[in-house]
């Protein structure tokens, strides 16, 4: 086997779920609703109709989901608290059975030597708190305050490392301004700014509550979703415009972070829908973290215009693409978000917090929806084994550019492969699978694809396989 793609001794082989898309039981043992709850009962909101209640029912079936795990040599797992499992109102009032469920849920990933990333908000705000105003409004940040030192406070003996939110781009953009994801809501761009802002606060408080809460070895970073730009040619001035552009889209997301504050140029062309902030809060934001987790799945193509100005290149129709179509093939994404962001905010660990790909192959999917949408069966052998070679290709290309960066000294210290699960994918319902595993959805019955002792290979290896 061929070592030339291999990694350092400790890099850290993981993969990644989110309570929302596969702990289903969703009003089981004093669980209260999720946005995500109530936008899947809107008609026309999720593409099949579905909705999370049952998922992949990990709520029941965790034991089994870790024995996968272990099985495949995966010793690190992110996953995410349900904040509506653990306080259904938002604040104030606890719920006993959602620590308790995530304390024995710790105590058998730790029995199995699999090692915890928890992440803190991963889009399922509670249903309670956004009836009163959700990421609009100050509040939300003095209710997240509660749930992070309560979390902290709870798990910290135990979990080690945490990630603060995910991807605040993703669910402020598409749940705040296009309506698009949960809670499906289109607010005016100042309303939008400042529910950014109000989500680099919560942030900031969930870095204090790993400090003063964590205990003794505790480590806390962000999951940014960078819009990742990408030079046609690696020439000075493609480079130069790809550098550019990505600093102009990634600023307001990661500056505040760095304390940077504020970019100037941001707040101009802001103009009055600019987010109202305090010093204490800015403050509050740039409190040092320990690394930054970036998702890495699609890029942009960038060229030096004419003008001198950064050109973005339009995507033929032709050009490799998942099913899921807004993830496109752009391997080079990988080595250029970290190294954009090494250069520019002088971040000294990095973890690739998700990085996978979703095809719609749907054995176990209600006959009624394969024959409406026309979904095809993955290619099987005669023993029954899922090929799913295109995900094998899509993770090569995507690991040979992330070992790239690292050989050249970006610190790079992590990657969590998403997903171990087939999964409900946001707006996408069940349409768009993701996972190593597939999930027989009728039966709950796990099967691994191809993908997946192809990654225990990788893991085993150390190195591309």
């Amino acid at each position: 086997m061929t070592t030339a793609y291999a990694f350092p001794p400790g890099f850290a082989w993981g993969v990644a779920t989110a309570a929302p898309q596969i702990e289903g039981a969703a009003l089981l043992d004093g669980k209260g609703l999720s946005i995500w709850d109530q936008f899947a009962t809107r008609p026309g909101c999720i593409k099949d109709g579905s909705n999370p209640s049952v998922a992949c029912d990990h709520y029941h079936r965790y034991e089994d989901d870790f024995a996968l795990m272990r099985d495949l040599g995966v010793r690190h797992y992110r996953l995410s608290l349900a904040w509506p499992r653990l306080f259904p109102d938002g604040d104030a009032r606890a719920n006993p059975a959602g620590f308790d469920f995530y304390g024995r849920l710790i105590d058998r990933l730790l029995s199995h030597g699999i090692t915890p990333w928890c992440t803190l908000f991963h889009w399922d705000l509670p249903q309670a708190l956004e009836a009163r105003g959700g990421w609009r409004h100050h509040a939300v940040t003095d209710a997240f305050e509660t749930y992070a030192n309560a979390a902290v406070g709870a798990l910290g003996d135990r979990v080690k490392h945490w990630f603060t939110l995910n991807e605040i781009p993703a669910f402020i953009l598409h749940g705040y301004k296009l309506g698009l994801h949960a809670p499906g809501a289109t607010e005016s761009p100042q309303g939008v700014n400042q529910a950014y802002h109000h989500a680099l606060v919560c942030h900031g408080l969930a870095v204090r509550a790993v400090r003063s809460r964590g205990g003794p070895g505790a480590k806390v970073g962000l999951v940014h979703n960078p819009e990742i730009f990408v030079p046609v040619t690696e020439t000075p001035a493609d480079i130069a415009a790809a550098r550019t552009i990505f600093a102009q889209t990634n600023e307001h997301a990661l500056a505040p972070v760095y304390a940077q504050g504020y970019p100037a140029a941001y707040l101009a062309r802001c103009g009055a829908d600019a987010p109202v902030f305090t010093d204490e809060e800015m403050a509050l934001i740039a409190a040092p973290a320990d690394f930054l987790g970036l998702n890495v799945y699609r890029g942009h193509f960038v060229r030096a215009g004419a003008d001198g100005r950064p050109e973005q290149l339009p995507l033929p129709a032709a050009y490799p693409r998942a099913e899921a179509t807004w993830l496109h093939h752009v391997p080079q994404a990988m080595y250029w978000s970290l190294k954009f962001c090494r250069e520019l905010y002088q971040v000294a660990e990095f973890h690739v917090a998700e990085n996978g790909v979703g095809y719609h192959d749907s054995p176990g999917m209600p006959a009624h929806l394969e024959s409406v949408h026309g979904w095809s069966q993955p290619p099987r052998d005669l023993s029954g084994e899922i090929l799913d070679l295109h995900r094998c290709q899509f993770l090569r290309t995507y690991l040979q550019s992330l070992h790239r960066a690292v050989q050249e000294g970006v610190p790079v210290a992590g990657y969590f492969l998403w997903s171990l699960l087939d999964n409900f994918e946001w707006a996408d319902g069940y349409t768009s699978r993701f996972g190593l595993v597939h999930v027989d959805y009728a039966t709950q019955r796990r099967t691994p694809k191809l993908s997946a002792s192809w990654y225990a290979e990788v893991i085993k290896a150390n190195a591309v396989v």
